[in-house]
This record gives structure tokens, C-alpha cells and sequence, in this order.
């Protein structure tokens, strides 16, 4: 089974986005902060996909997208920001720092099925 990481300090969001990834089969643990997203990444070797939010408390998404690069045992791993910063501006940031794809919110199954199959994070049956 694949796994999945949810992070975001909204619980809402955090179920919004679960809900969708079990739905395809993914496995999911959630973190509220980068910090906690960290933590969980240690002790979750087979986390292979993170959906990140931008403003968090503690660690926010840019800062945990780049924390996650810098480790090379990461490398491999799938990032996704999924944020309310619209700004052209933060796009590039964030996929200069590493995000491999960037969803608005708010967004629907949709995109983000688009935007997992454009990483390639869509199970096999859903392409």
C-alpha cells in the first residue's frame, strides 16, 4: 500500500485530503506542523507522497519543503503544496525549494487527482 503524509494545521483539511487519498488506496498519517511532519517522516520510511501546507505554526510548508530536500534519503519522496497562496510568487518559490506540484485551495478531487497523476501518485487503476 502506498502511503501518504498530511500536513496542514487545519483538521478539516487534513480529513478533506485523507478522504480522497484512502479512497485511492493510500495509506495516510498526518502531521499539524513541519516539525511533526518531520517526526513522522523518521519513524514512516514508506511515506512516499507529502501534501504540505504553506502557513503552519512551528515549521510552515516552505520550510519543511526545503528540510525534506536537504536530507537525501528524501529524495525520492513526492511533495505536494496545497495552499491558500495564490501569488505567482509563492509558486516559484516553493517549486525552487523542491515541491514537485502546487494546488490552490480551495480545490476539488479533481485537481488533485490531476495533480498526483502529473507526479505520478495515481494508482495505476485510477489512470
Amino acid at each position: 500500500m502506498r502511503k501518504a503524509l498530511v500536513v496542514d494545521d487545519s483538521k478539516t483539511i487534513r480529513i478533506i485530503i485523507k478522504r480522497i487519498l484512502v479512497d485511492l488506496g493510500y495509506g495516510v498519517c498526518e502531521a499539524g506542523n513541519g516539525v511533526e511532519a518531520l517526526a513522522v517522516l523518521d519513524s514512516e520510511p514508506q511515506v512516499k507522497l507529502v501534501l504540505a501546507d504553506w502557513n503552519m505554526p512551528e515549521m510552515n510548508g516552505l520550510d519543511l519543503v526545503k528540510a525534506i530536500r536537504r536530507e537525501p534519503g528524501y529524495d525520492k519522496l513526492k511533495v505536494l503544496m496545497v495552499t491558500t497562496e495564490t501569488e505567482i510568487e509563492q509558486m516559484c518559490q516553493a517549486l525552487e525549494a523542491g515541491a514537485n506540484e502546487y494546488v490552490m485551495k480551495p480545490f476539488t478531487k479533481d485537481i488533485l487527482l490531476e495533480k498526483l497523476d502529473i507526479v505520478g501518485m495515481l494508482p495505476a487503476a485510477r489512470v
